[in-house]
């Protein structure tokens, strides 16, 4: 009996407990299941937020959307010229494209209406040939393709990450000759903003927003009657999870625009780091902005030769804080062999600077005509510099081919310059471009003036002296887009360090002050073979350099740069995070001390020469000379010898206050 009533009395509460999550669980089944989270790149929950969060207008190009004041989707205005040389390219693409096929694209406020489609590919030069062949009967009509129409035989485009939606509304917009563009992000709350956008600019019989992660949507659409003619990846930092399901998803000649913004990985700051993304390793150089230009077309390159596909670069660009590549992919099993002879080792010197590329492989054609291919040979330089004895870095591979077509950026310069309404940032196109046109295209990286001259410790010359010098020692010298006082040329480290000797005669440094090991004192140590010519050359001051075109632009507003990721629920930048932001600007720099918040400070230190009875100073010192005891964590100063100037300088003579004593 206690038994039963103990097990009577424990079944009570349990009975109870059990109504009452009965109850709970009938009472929430009644109001619905919740619905599913928004995903923020197919994995965070994101906050649904009501159609009175979207608040501010932004109209850029011939689109204008609707966007969230909140920091949900991202939206950078800096890259304004990056979505208009894309739309020029695109253009481009779809005149050539579209020219195979006996279609004329129709371009608003383009004078000539009538372009000549030029090939640039011998598979469509074969193809056009064979349409000829068979369409014997002469054309009754020449058809055209407008902007904002459906072309039945037109381009198929992809944005994998839309966020705004806004690049895709201006190709709808802009672009002629399109059938689809297929607006794709893995955000609900963007394809839900993406698709208020199609609707405000009334475009939604071109662009179809869609939710999916970029790379399953890709990896869908591998089959060749399924691939796209132009993808556009632009995400928020590197593209590498990206590539390899790009380089299968576009079709055979088509078009791969790729945007990278984590320029400190490219760079050469985290070479590991660049090395697991993108199979390279980068170097700190004055080269950087290319070397990593030519890193992320090795990658690309790289992937698509895993399935028997190259690429052949159209244009690639580094402009403010990222890089941006256009390439075609091709398909072919004997040009992909060819790829390895594509790609080269860096070998860079730590002293001087100077570089040298090792090619990874090697094509010679035998006496039969057929090309054949080897491993190279190498390496090109020896244990130590032979200009400064230091040692060398290896970095790379990268991409040693060129890195433009320059019959494809003419075409794009002569587009934009022919109709400079067109884009609102046509001025600083036309200059990128023209100095792409100018750059040697066989020429991998550059050395810089500053460069040059800090390393022998010598005044620098100018920009005209150093070209006119190489041009009349008879090598070639060019600009680059990627770096104002860049100097791209074909002469060897040797004759570049002979010109830079005949420099310093003309302007000497004091030997005295340089130490034996470094690199100044042994490149000057060295009689110069070649005698270099300063005089100025007409021809050492490039057309764009005299036109004065834009390449860089003007600080477009406060804190431009690289924007935070998007946020799920994410929240507008308030005033409490722009001060923090600005307090933290050139936090590991030390900021000017004023000359008399520097006398109070060193006044807390006690003299240790007072402390010995040695200090002659008295109440000129300008330490302490206090007899209270210091305290034992206080350090003991030396006096200086003089304090005539206590204004803070970088380096002060004699052990004055700027010396051991202080900091």
């Amino acid at each position: 009996m206690p038994h039963a009533r103990t097990v009577l009395w424990l079944s009570r509460p349990l009975r109870l407990a059990r109504i009452l999550c009965r109850a709970q669980f009938t009472q929430h089944k009644a109001q619905g299941p919740p619905s599913p989270p928004a995903m923020e790149n197919g994995a965070r929950p994101c906050e649904e937020r009501p159609p009175s969060a979207l608040a501010a207008t932004v109209t850029e190009g011939a689109a204008k959307i609707v966007f969230p004041n909140a920091n949900e989707v991202f939206y950078n205005p800096v890259q304004e010229f990056n979505r208009d040389l894309t739309c020029a390219v695109i253009t481009e693409f779809a005149r050539i494209h579209l020219g195979t096929k006996g279609i004329q694209i129709k371009v608003p406020r383009e004078k000539d209406l009538q372009k000549v489609s030029e090939n640039l590919s011998e598979q469509e030069e074969e193809k056009a040939e064979q349409k000829e062949t068979e369409n014997l009967a002469p054309r009754e009509q020449t058809r055209t393709a407008a902007v904002g129409e459906i072309c039945e035989e037109g381009l198929r485009v992809l944005e994998g990450l839309a966020a705004s939606g806004l690049r895709s509304i201006r190709f709808a917009l802009e672009v002629p000759g399109l059938q689809c563009v297929v607006a794709n992000d893995a955000s609900a709350r963007a394809v839900e903003l993406i698709d208020r956008n199609v609707q405000l600019n009334g475009v939604a019989h071109l662009v179809q927003p869609n939710q999916a992660d970029a790379r399953m949507l890709m990896y869908q659409h591998q089959k060749a009657s399924e691939r796209f003619d132009v993808i556009d990846l632009d995400p928020y930092g590197s593209p590498a999870p990206f590539l390899d399901a790009a380089v299968q998803a576009v079709n055979d000649g088509g078009l791969l625009c790729v945007t990278c913004t984590d320029m400190a990985v490219l760079a050469g700051n985290n070479g590991e780091t660049c090395y697991s993304k993108y199979g390279a390793m980068a170097l700190k150089s004055r080269a950087c902005h290319e070397m990593a230009l030519r890193i992320v077309l090795h990658s690309l390159d790289l992937h698509a030769n895993c399935y028997q596909r190259f690429v052949v670069p159209l244009l690639s660009i580094s402009a403010d804080f990222y890089v941006r590549v256009f390439v075609r992919i091709f398909t072919g099993q004997a040009k992909v062999k060819s790829s390895a002879s594509k790609q080269a080792l860096v070998f860079q010197c730590v002293g001087c600077g100077a570089f040298y590329l090792q090619r990874l492989g090697k094509a010679s054609r035998d006496p039969g005509g057929r090309t054949k291919f080897s491993a190279a040979c190498g390496p090109p330089v020896t244990p130590e510099c032979e200009h400064c004895g230091q040692r060398h870095q290896l970095g790379g591979p990268i991409w040693a081919d060129p890195i433009h077509d320059l019959d494809f950026v003419g075409r794009v310069l002569e587009a934009v310059t022919t109709n400079p309404g067109r884009f609102h940032t046509s001025k600083r196109i036309q200059g990128v471009l023209s100095v792409v046109t100018e750059e040697l295209p066989d020429v991998p990286l550059y050395y810089t003036l500053d460069q040059l001259s800090s390393t022998i410790h010598c005044n620098t010359p100018s920009l005209l002296q150093l070209r006119s010098a190489l041009l009349h020692a008879g090598f070639r010298v060019s600009l680059s887009h990627a770096c104002k006082n860049a100097v791209k040329t074909d002469a060897p480290p040797l004759a570049l360090w002979d010109i830079m000797r005949c420099w310093e005669k003309e302007c000497p440094v004091k030997r005295e002050r340089l130490s034996e090991s470094s690199p100044a004192f042994r490149i000057l140590a060295v009689e110069p073979r070649l005698k270099a010519n300063f005089n100025i050359r007409g021809d050492a001051n490039p057309s764009s350099r005299q036109q004065g075109l834009k390449r860089f632009q003007a600080n477009p507003e406060a804190n431009w740069g690289p924007r935070p990721r998007a946020r799920p629920g994410g929240k507008a930048a308030s005033k409490d995070l722009e001060e923090r932001r600005r307090l933290l600007q050139n936090k590991r720099k030390e900021p000017a001390e004023d000359p008399a918040q520097r006398a109070a400070r060193l006044k807390t230190f006690p003299c240790k020469r007072f402390k010995e009875g040695t200090c002659q100073r008295g109440d000129q010192c300008c330490y302490s000379h206090s007899p209270a005891t210091p305290v034992a964590d206080t350090p003991l100063m030396d006096c200086p010898e003089t304090i005539t100037d206590i204004s803070p300088r970088p380096e002060a003579a004699d052990g004055g206050p700027a010396g051991s004593g202080v900091d």
